[in-house]
């Protein structure tokens, strides 16, 4: 019983993009990339979280900047171990996790295979957990955004990460209807690239892509017009070459991806009960995670759809409050929980 009281149990919102972590009675206590920098012979690894990302693009021949994650499921099962661990060591300080080994709920994607579920299980396992529960994504950034989900009433909560964008409707502490495609802020930030590769004969990397997209991309006509001077490589010369960007190409660039973002809630709502759909109408739609910031992305919504659209109360956070409201009142909301391994 001392033991079961001194260990802090962990809820983990392991994204393609970033990983944040819950702690049982603390709250969020870790915010990183979900990248890690590993030495290409050995494998070892040699930075993670932010100092990996600032690696990106700028790496030796022998050292590798990675994500371990692609479209919210593992691709590098041995990384997705290492820096699991990494960031649990963070939390915990003088090898606390090995002796109080925690239990760990972690946010996946609703469309996960079995394999994929097996994976992060075994790969939580390895990292240091006592016991590993799974929760859709969807229902975890529901939990999170504090909505009603026990109620018999349909809500619709949209989550845009960066792998994947989750689409379900939740009544009675349940999925009722869910879709899951792997279009997000990857996929824009590749659209960006491929605009400047396409219009401008220039090469830029995934971190300026991704920085464009915060500063000056959007997805609804009517925001007031921003510029942006960007440095690229031009692919005849081979040097570097500085150019002008403006919102309006942006989001041109971006329609295709949050078209099909528009079209997965479409066809959401189009499979929802008349019952729920009614409710829906009521409350209006909910958007969480990165992508949710994305200017214009609910007007843009609320536009295609006819319904309101909400951006729920810090949209990064709101997978990993999920997690950690499970874990602070697991006997209530157990049966959210898509996986238990007890």
């Amino acid at each position: 019983m001392l033991f079961e009281n001194m260990r802090q149990d962990i809820g983990i919102d392991l994204g393609t993009a970033n990983t944040v972590v819950f702690v049982k009675g603390k709250g969020i206590l870790l915010r990183e990339p979900s990248v890690v920098a590993i030495e290409k012979n050995t494998r070892q690894l040699m930075a993670i979280g932010k100092e990996a990302k600032l690696m990106v693009g700028r790496t030796p021949g022998n050292i590798i900047a990675m994500r371990p994650l692609k479209d919210g499921v593992i691709v590098d099962f041995e990384i997705t171990e290492q820096m699991i661990r990494s960031f649990i060591n963070k939390i915990y300080p003088n090898r606390w996790a090995s002796v109080f080994k925690p239990r760990i709920i972690i946010g996946v994607p609703s469309g996960i295979t079995n394999v994929e579920r097996r994976a992060v299980i075994e790969a939580s396992s390895q990292a240091g957990a006592k016991e590993t529960f799974l929760i859709e994504e969807p229902m975890a950034a529901a939990i999170g955004a504090n909505l009603p989900i026990e109620e018999p009433t349909g809500n619709m909560i949209v989550d845009i990460g960066g792998g994947t964008t989750e689409v379900a409707v939740i009544s009675l502490g349940g999925i009722v209807v869910a879709r899951s495609i792997r279009v997000a802020g990857d996929e824009m930030d590749q659209a960006i690239v491929n605009h400047c590769r396409k219009s401008y004969n220039l090469l830029i990397g995934e971190r300026t892509a991704e920085s464009i997209k915060i500063q000056i991309g959007s997805a609804y006509p009517k925001l007031k017009e921003k510029e942006m001077e960007v440095n690229g490589r031009d692919l005849v010369t081979g040097l570097p070459r500085t150019f002008t960007l403006t919102s309006s190409e942006i989001r041109h660039a971006l329609i295709e991806p949050v078209n099909t973002i528009v079209q997965t809630v479409r066809l959401t709502l189009e499979q929802t009960p008349p019952e729920l759909s009614v409710d829906i109408s009521n409350n209006g739609i909910y958007l969480a995670g990165g992508g949710a910031l994305l200017k214009g992305l609910d007007k843009y919504i609320s536009d295609e759809t006819g319904l309101k659209v909400k951006i729920v109360d810090d949209p990064l956070s709101s997978v990993a409050y999920g997690t950690g409201k499970v874990l602070e009142d697991m006997d209530r909301l157990r049966k959210v929980l898509i996986s238990d391994n007890t």
